[in-house]
């Protein structure tokens, strides 16, 4: 399944990266998908599952500003969710679009769910990565240690190295061929040929000063989400979704959908077997 590779202007004059993946022909069947990455991650990371899902939906997997082929902010303390769903809005209008699904994967959970919160009418259901109305505070500290703070990596083996080194406790059992991929979706050589992380460093700061980024209070958020059909996706690992906050969540929201996937932690891939079936029938159900 091809792609185009798609920019558009930011409210604030940022150049902002994007990947639509459509189908050629018909019109495909389903409601457009947004499909939102990790903190520090791009879009590349649906690279598996967006191809699936244009068989029958327009996808778009946006790269958040700082990340991937998006414009890095000269003002870092915009790096921070409200200046991200302007962002995404305003990508919404560009491509004519007043409804979509959204998958969230992680801080792209957390953007959906504020989406799906605060235009209701815009969204027709969610997945969520991995990603809940509570963190757990260990998770949390671990992300916000590393962020911003990684050494430059001399080459590709440096670079598979440095991303088991952040990930290999919540990726247990990939093999080195999995390991090159999901490093290479991250990093990109630079004119030198030397692997570089495609994630702004002030991104850190951001998330270090960020108040009460600790423990951030989204049970309010999460009850808005009443009429909103849900998928949420845990990893049976998981630092950052505990399974305590996912069965609350549960009872909360009765309606909503439920899958572990085993030996995976922060966060799934969306590559897994089950995952790719979970989201299929899920969109199905949207229609």
């Amino acid at each position: 399944m091809s792609y185009e590779e798609c920019f558009y202007e930011s409210l604030d004059g940022l150049t902002l990266h994007y990947r639509r993946y459509a189908k050629r022909g018909p019109a495909t069947a389903g409601p457009a998908v947004l499909c939102l990455p990790g903190l520090n991650r791009n879009c590349r990371d649906f690279e598996e599952l967006a191809p699936r899902l244009a068989a029958r939906h327009v996808v778009l997997a946006p790269d958040l500003r700082g990340r991937g082929r998006s414009e890095r902010d000269p003002q870092w303390s915009r790096y921070q969710p409200a200046t991200y769903l302007v962002d995404l809005w305003t990508l919404l209008a560009r491509e004519g679009l007043d409804r979509i699904a959204v998958i969230g994967t992680s801080l792209g959970g957390l953007l959906a769910m504020m989406m799906a919160a605060t235009r209701p009418a815009a969204v027709c259901g969610i997945v969520l990565n991995d990603i809940g109305p509570e963190l757990d505070p260990a998770g949390v500290a671990r992300i916000a240690q590393y962020t911003g703070r990684l050494p430059v990596v001399a080459d590709w083996d440096d670079a598979v190295a440095q991303s088991r080194m952040i990930y290999g406790v919540g990726l247990p059992h990939l093999t080195d061929e999995q390991w090159l991929g999901f490093t290479r979706r991250a990093y990109r050589e630079d004119a030198s040929g030397r692997p570089a992380l495609e994630a702004d460093p002030m991104i850190g700061e951001a998330v270090r000063s960020a108040p009460g980024a600790a423990a951030p209070d989204l049970w309010p958020l999460w009850a808005a989400l009443a009429p909103t059909p849900v998928l949420a996706i845990r990893g049976s690992i998981s630092d950052i979704l505990m399974r305590s906050t996912l069965e609350r969540m549960a009872a909360e929201k009765p309606d909503l959908v439920r899958l572990e996937i085993e030996n995976r932690g922060h966060a799934p891939l969306l590559d897994e077997t089950d995952a790719v079936a979970a989201i299929e029938e899920f969109l199905v159900g949207l229609d």
